[in-house]
Formats: C-alpha cells, sequence, structure tokens
C-alpha cells in the first residue's frame, strides 16, 4: 500500500484530518513532544500559575461548548 502524498491527506474531510493529526501528536513519546514544542521558562511558570488558579478556583472555569460557541459567534 502506498504512503498518500500530503496534497492527498489534505484533501481528507476536516474530520479525518482532525482525527489523524490527533493519532500523529498521540504517537509521540512525551519527550518527543517536549523537544516538538519546547516550553521555555517563563511560559512553564505562567502555565503552572494558570493551572494551580484553576485548581484552586474551578468553578472560574468555562465549558468548552460555550467557548467554541462564542468562537464561532
Amino acid at each position: 500500500m502506498a504512503t498518500p502524498s500530503l496534497s492527498e491527506l489534505l484533501s481528507l474531510p476536516a474530520d479525518k484530518r482532525a482525527d489523524l493529526a490527533i493519532a500523529l501528536w498521540e504517537s509521540l513519546s512525551d519527550s518527543g513532544r517536549d523537544h516538538a514544542l519546547p516550553v521555555n521558562p517563563e511560559l512553564a511558570a505562567e502555565l503552572d500559575r494558570r493551572w494551580a488558579d484553576h485548581l484552586a478556583h474551578p468553578e472560574t472555569g468555562v465549558p468548552w461548548e460555550q467557548v467554541l460557541k462564542k468562537l464561532r459567534a
């Protein structure tokens, strides 16, 4: 079986491309992900701060469905 070309993959329906993207990302090891998307110390500290704030105040979170609806409006 031949490997599909990039143009063939890009012509797939959006849901299939999303499934492929997720499968590719999940196929990376943790170190592979870290190497693919390095995070500088300042960004890591900000992400940690935001995560801690969310854990301390989970009621301030917004459900994904609401975020998506706002983005599409």
